[in-house]
């Protein structure tokens, strides 16, 4: 089927767009996983797994999807999550990402490698975007960064503590993204012109094509090579717990720690202050072979929910996957390739009706499952009968308390 001549529905036709409009390396950059991409894989099937218990005769005349996240109230529990080089898979792709979430009632997070700089994202905003940073060797930068995102109106932090080194990417490698030299700047400008459409209405009309949030760090923003041989000197492997307290004595907003997935790291979350952590493996794109989030979630909330706020990301395509993760335990979901895949298969336009879509997805499985508020969403909303090992933790009573 040509998806040019059918009425984009799914997540997986607005990624066909995508695939047919963008060069192969920023698609292949954009889909693909560490390694052997088995994680990659895991984060979407496993959540395919969790069956949920449809009730009949309700009523579930007034169902309402609202909820808080961050202190903030919110149409649903989604937030668009940050993408490193989003602005490079449609025309100023974070500007209308920020619309497209302001639209829908939701938050956006922009990335500290965005293409947009924060004021330029905050200008088109109606509500203030969360702001994404990871720890780097040159901390002068940090605060800076930090500074630069207060002054712009952002108040909740998503601070990412899963890269001290970045992860194996085999496509990205096949592609000439990660590496320099005559060969790969050849591949990719091969893979260019194969995408006049992409030259014309993202590189020319959306230029420039720079790390907003660095140009005043880096000689040439607009340089990937150079971006890359810069950034590579700033993965710091000695980051440690006290560097996190470092950071939230120097954020006064909300501070959500992204890449938790163990509990022993979810309760020294707890502990050095985070407001909330978001249980994830970056995507699957860090180390393969490690655990999803729908599997890690049940023991996460048992062991800290209550204490912090907690969200989830990887492989949620769908309303109905965002159910589940609330189902687990989640208070909310991080939604990622999915937005940028709308933005560069059909521009705001598309991610307007992904969120539209997503919504009403969400909406009919309260209502099929008969519950009216987020806040009702549980374990008692699962099929025990077909549980998976994810659900059969969760569903699991609270443990008594030691005497």
């Amino acid at each position: 089927m040509n998806p040019k001549l059918t009425y984009p529905a799914s997540t997986a036709d607005y990624q066909a767009l995508a695939h047919a409009r963008l060069p192969r390396f920023l698609s292949d950059y954009l889909d693909g996983g560490a390694t052997d991409e088995q994680t990659l894989r895991a984060n979407e099937s496993d959540w395919r797994q969790i069956k949920l218990r449809q009730r009949v005769l309700k009523d579930v005349d007034r169902v309402n999807t609202s909820t808080t996240l961050a202190g903030q109230r919110y149409t649903m529990p989604v937030v668009l999550a940050p993408l490193g080089l989003a602005g490079m898979m449609a025309q100023r792709a974070e500007v209308q990402a920020v619309r497209a979430a302001n639209a829908a009632g939701i938050p956006f997070t922009l990335s500290t490698v965005g293409i947009c700089s924060v004021e330029e994202v905050q200008a088109e905003a109606r509500d203030p975007a969360w702001f994404q940073l990871y720890m780097i060797r040159d901390r002068a930068r940090i605060e800076a960064l930090l500074d630069k995102a207060w002054a712009a109106g952002c108040r909740t932090l998503v601070f990412t503590v899963d890269l001290p080194l970045p992860g194996m990417r085999h496509r990205d490698f096949r592609n000439g993204l990660s590496s320099t030299g005559a060969r790969s700047k050849l591949l990719k400008i091969t893979q260019l012109l194969a995408r006049p459409g992409w030259l014309w209405n993202v590189a020319v009309r959306g230029g420039p094509l720079s790390f907003g949030n660095l140009n005043d760090a880096l000689p040439d923003a607009s340089n990937l090579d150079a971006f890359k041989a810069w950034i590579d000197t700033q993965f710091d492997p000695t980051v440690t717990w006290a560097d996190i307290a470092w950071i939230r004595k120097h954020w006064q907003g909300k501070l959500l720690l992204k890449g938790i997935l163990d509990v022993e790291d979810a309760r020294l979350a707890v502990e050095v202050g985070a407001d909330g952590i978001v249980v994830s493996n970056h995507g699957g794109r860090q180390l393969d072979g490690v655990a999803t989030g729908a599997a890690k979630l049940p023991e996460i909330v048992a062991a800290v929910g209550g204490q912090t706020e907690i969200l989830v990301d990887g492989g949620i395509r769908s309303g109905v996957d965002v159910f589940r993760a609330l189902a687990l335990g989640a208070e909310g979901v991080m939604m990622g390739r999915p937005w940028a895949w709308a933005l560069a298969g059909a521009g705001q336009d598309g991610l307007n009706k992904l969120l539209t879509s997503w919504h009403h997805e969400l909406r009919l499985a309260m209502t099929l499952t008969g519950v009216t508020c987020v806040a009702d969403i549980g374990p008692e909303q699962l099929d025990r009968h077909s549980e998976t090992p994810a659900e059969a933790q969760a569903l699991q009573p609270e443990p008594e308390p030691v005497r």
